[in-house]
């Protein structure tokens, strides 16, 4: 199944996902200046924080897709069944 983004929806992921590498870029620069550990691991929250935000973003667009246009499957004779299945477990990799 493609996912389509209107243009507020992309932008909001793409947002989240430049704020993610951004933090992660700060946090490799923290490590390699020898920053105290706690404001570490705190940046590094904040970057799994905007990843998990991003991810759940693009499984709600899915979703939303799906009950929009049960029909339209996914892969090559894929059943809604299956489909469903497979969106269940994109969301709880993520949880």
């Amino acid at each position: 199944m493609e996912l389509q983004f209107e243009g507020d929806e992309l932008k909001s992921v793409l947002n989240r996902l430049r704020r993610a590498q951004g933090q992660i870029s700060g946090v490799i620069k923290m490590i390699e200046e020898g920053r105290d550990c706690e404001d570490v691991v705190t940046q590094l929250a904040a970057a799994s924080r905007a990843l998990d935000r991003a991810g759940f973003a693009i499984i709600a667009t899915g979703l939303q897709q799906c009950i929009a246009d049960p029909g339209r499957g996914g892969s090559d004779g894929e059943t809604t069944e299956q489909m469903k299945a497979r969106l269940e477990k994109l969301f709880l990799s993520l949880a």
